[in-house]
């Protein structure tokens, strides 16, 4: 009796988050990286990691509001102007992403796989 109520909340855990990441992907745009260099030179493009890894190297032209200071800091995004998105791999990015839905941000582009495959440009800090 006690395994079936443990599948029972195992399989409603599962149907709960299928649905939030379904949910997600109506305002949340995951784009390779060829579709988001066509698009983040027109959008403002908010590199997530913290400053140490924005630091090491990060895509030309990102600006850094990591996303522990990301509630704080909202006022610097525009909600006028898409948002293109990224770290290493993609999960802050999302995270950013649904915070930046909250507090009124329409346009959301994640970059799939993160800083972590890109091949793009990059610039790092001079130390």
């Amino acid at each position: 009796m006690g395994w079936i109520l443990v599948l029972v909340v195992v399989a409603l855990y599962a149907a709960f988050l299928a649905g939030r990441r379904l949910y997600q992907n109506r305002y949340i745009k995951f784009l390779t990286q060829d579709e988001f260099i066509q698009g983040y030179r027109k959008a403002q493009l908010i590199d997530v990691r913290e400053a140490n890894e924005y630091d090491n190297g990060h895509i030309l032209g990102a600006r850094n509001i990591p996303l522990t200071q990301l509630k704080f800091r909202r006022q610097e995004v525009r909600k006028d102007k898409p948002v293109y998105l990224y770290c290493d791999s993609g999960a802050r990015a999302v995270r950013a992403a649904n915070l930046l839905r909250k507090y009124g941000c329409q346009e959301l582009y994640v970059l799939k796989g993160g800083f972590r495959r890109w091949t793009g440009k990059v610039k790092k800090k001079n130390t």
